[in-house]
């Protein structure tokens, strides 16, 4: 994979991350927002301290299943690079076995006529 096609690979995921991250904390601020509303016993100030506290740990939940999601791409991406590998170096050894077979067929071949 060249320069040009990595980066955007990498930006790609950084997108989804992000998009993902986003996502969830709007979810989270839903969430959030609703539990407020109805919340009566909380002063204005503890409601904001709740919203900072909440939105903080979703934050690092997201983030935590975000690198958790990349690094189990990455060791996919890892399994599929060895299994093609393996399937190249097979492949290359049938091929070179095959033509040191036609060669060594056609030297006896040459050498009885």
């Amino acid at each position: 994979m060249d320069t040009d096609k990595q980066t955007a690979a990498r930006g790609l995921t950084d997108i989804e991350a992000y998009l993902y991250r986003e996502a969830h904390l709007g979810a989270a601020r839903r969430r959030l927002a609703e539990f407020t509303a109805r919340a009566t016993d909380f002063s204005p100030g503890q409601k904001r301290e709740l919203e900072r506290w909440y939105l903080d740990e979703q934050r690092h939940v997201a983030r935590m299943v975000t690198d958790h999601i990349a690094d189990s791409i990455s060791a996919v991406h890892k399994v599929r690079r060895n299994r093609v590998g393996r399937w190249l170096r097979g492949t290359l050894l049938a091929m070179t076995t095959v033509s040191a077979v036609l060669f060594v067929g056609a030297l006896v071949a040459s050498m009885a006529t």
